[in-house]
């Protein structure tokens, strides 16, 4: 379903690694994939390459077993350690997200999960900024500094600042506002205190610092079982796979809707 419109680039980014934003990126790329748009990734954590990884997976499953799944275009970078070529690779990503926009409907770049310049670049793209965290007082201490002693906000996390900069930035280019959305990723299936504790903050957060928050995706061992087929849950549908979905599999699955449709209604 590609359009005369320019894609909408979607960057999955916390300055935090572990929190699961290839299973995130991979999961969305799948859907809109089968809501039938033309979807490109970027793996831009390219010395890791989770998200490389699992498309490598999903590519030598469907070969081994003669299959056809929906794979999404795949273009991957790593830091470059040579200083004077570094300019170079930036007009490489910067030249080949713009070219990309004129052939897909949707981009979804993965980010590394600490601040460097490849992590800058794609959030100067980004039209709709995800960013995953898990119900840790590590994780929530990205997007706020909050004193537990009294349950105030002191100030914003390192990330939410730089989300703040960034959000000015495309501003002053003329760019849409950036649509900021926080999912919890990883989340115990247990109720407890630290978990509500989390994430009553980032309801009252969200207005503040101006995202969204949604519960996102709970910590499920059906989701680091399809890493390694290179599947998603979304794909368990298909007949030919012949496979019987699980109690896991339909929570996961109807997670998945959730989160797809909160981001992309």
């Amino acid at each position: 379903m590609t359009t005369n419109t320019r894609a909408h680039i979607i960057v999955i980014g916390n300055e935090k690694g572990g929190t699961g934003k290839s299973t995130i990126a991979m999961h969305l790329a799948v859907k809109l994939i089968q809501e039938g748009f033309k979807v490109a990734v970027i793996d831009l954590d390219g010395r890791q390459g989770s998200l490389s990884k699992y498309i490598s997976n999903r590519e030598n499953f469907c070969h081994t077993h003669n299959i056809n799944l929906k794979i999404p275009s795949h273009f991957r970078f790593s830091l470059c350690e040579d200083p004077q070529k570094i300019s170079q690779q930036h007009e490489e990503i910067d030249s080949l997200i713009d070219n990309l926009c004129f052939e897909y409907d949707a981009i979804i770049i993965d980010t590394p999960g600490n601040k460097n310049y490849l992590f800058n670049i794609a959030h100067r793209h980004a039209d709709t900024l995800i960013t995953p965290i898990t119900d840790s007082l590590i994780d929530l201490n990205a997007i706020a500094d909050i004193d537990f002693s009294n349950n105030k906000i002191k100030a914003p996390g390192h990330y939410a600042e730089f989300v703040w900069d960034i959000k000015k930035l495309l501003a002053s280019q003329g760019k849409p506002y950036l649509n900021w959305i926080v999912c919890g990723n990883k989340i115990s299936s247990l109720r407890s205190k630290n978990k509500n504790f989390v994430f009553e903050q980032l309801e009252k957060i969200s207005k503040l610092y101006g995202f969204r928050f949604c519960e996102g995706l709970k910590d499920r061992v059906i989701y680091r079982e399809l890493f390694l087929e290179g599947l998603t849950v979304l794909d368990l549908q298909q007949d030919f796979l012949k496979r019987r979905m699980s109690l896991s599999h339909l929570a996961a699955k109807i997670e998945i809707k959730n989160l797809a449709e909160f981001i992309c209604p």
